[in-house]
């Protein structure tokens, strides 16, 4: 009659009944509720979390927009600067350069100017003694030499 399946639902009976007595089950309910409460706070915690991070990251992104709009227009301005201090470094050569040529230019006239002068004298002496020799061998006496003297003054405000 009483085998041991039997003592062993007897057993069984006596510790459901334990459990029962000393309201484990209030305890295991009240622990998993607390633990329920808890996981389901770490969760809002967690969703709060996600949605300052996400803001945090919306705030950023605009940041590094208005930051990279910054340096383009930063980059922008350096290059306008750029293009008028070469505009302005080119028109300084080109005045310099005009400014040489024009000192070269009016070198080389004023050269031109006392070679003239130099040939023009050159050649007034070399017509005066050509003039004077011929005219001594063609012409005698004192109205010869006089005849000379005037050429020679003639010639000399001539080619002066």
């Amino acid at each position: 009659m009483f085998d041991q399946e039997f003592w062993e639902f007897i057993g069984f009976l006596i510790f459901i009944g334990l459990l029962g007595y000393l309201k484990v089950h209030k305890k295991l309910t009240l622990t998993l509720d607390t633990r329920a409460q808890r996981i389901s706070k770490e969760l809002s915690e967690a969703a709060t979390l996600r949605a300052e991070a996400a803001e945090l990251l919306a705030s950023f992104e605009k940041k590094k927009i208005e930051a990279e709009a910054e340096a383009q227009a930063i980059i922008k301005q350096a290059e306008t600067e750029a293009a008028v201090i070469a505009r302005e470094a080119h028109d300084r050569v080109a005045d310099f350069i005009r400014r040489r040529t024009k000192q070269a230019e009016e070198k080389i006239a004023t050269a031109e100017t006392a070679a003239t002068s130099q040939v023009r004298t050159a050649a007034a002496d070399a017509a005066t003694k050509a003039a004077e020799i011929v005219l001594k061998a063609q012409a005698k006496g004192k109205y010869g030499e006089e005849l000379i003297d005037k050429g020679i003054a003639d010639l000399k405000h001539l080619l002066h």
